[in-house]
């Protein structure tokens, strides 16, 4: 049975070519770049489907942590299109976000990836997906991060 305070909406995975990330360079709050997001898939009790390429607006403030600005279409298996954007953070222990700009691959137990999510849809068989509070909390894997997302109350 689901807890009616959260359920599962989905697992989204996304691949991300951090060899093309764009670099803003260095502001007044921190390391700004884009990092292209080519694509990816999603999987839900009532959702799932294919990401197309989208962006990560991203910040590394000056403690190293990762502040995340993201926004895709996501395309459900029957062909509708999804908006979801969401903002979050990576946030690490001891040196674990310093590694991880050098491209290291961190234990899951060494960070915490948290996010709140957004959708929207103008198919009235996916309307049910406007203004539903989402959060998550992801893992990163070599090609990118995975969110387990979850609705907050009933829907």
């Amino acid at each position: 049975m689901e807890n009616l305070l959260h359920s599962h909406l989905l697992t989204l995975t996304l691949d991300v070519d951090f060899a093309s990330t764009t670099q803003i360079g260095k502001t007044p709050a921190g390391q700004r770049g884009i990092a292209p997001v080519t694509g990816g898939h999603f999987d839900g009790p009532r959702l799932r489907g294919t990401v197309a390429p989208g962006s990560d607006w991203f910040l590394v403030e000056p403690d190293g942590s990762l502040l995340i600005d993201v926004r895709l279409t996501l395309t459900t298996e029957d062909g509708v299109a999804i908006y979801l954007s969401y903002t979050g953070s990576m946030r690490g222990k001891g040196d674990a976000m310093a590694r991880f700009a050098n491209g290291e691959l961190l234990d899951e137990a060494d960070y915490n990836l948290i996010t709140q999510a957004k959708l929207e849809c103008g198919d009235k068989r996916y309307s049910w997906v406007n203004g539903l509070p989402v959060v998550g909390v992801g893992k990163q894997i070599v090609n990118g991060p995975v969110y387990s997302l979850f609705a907050i109350g009933a829907y």
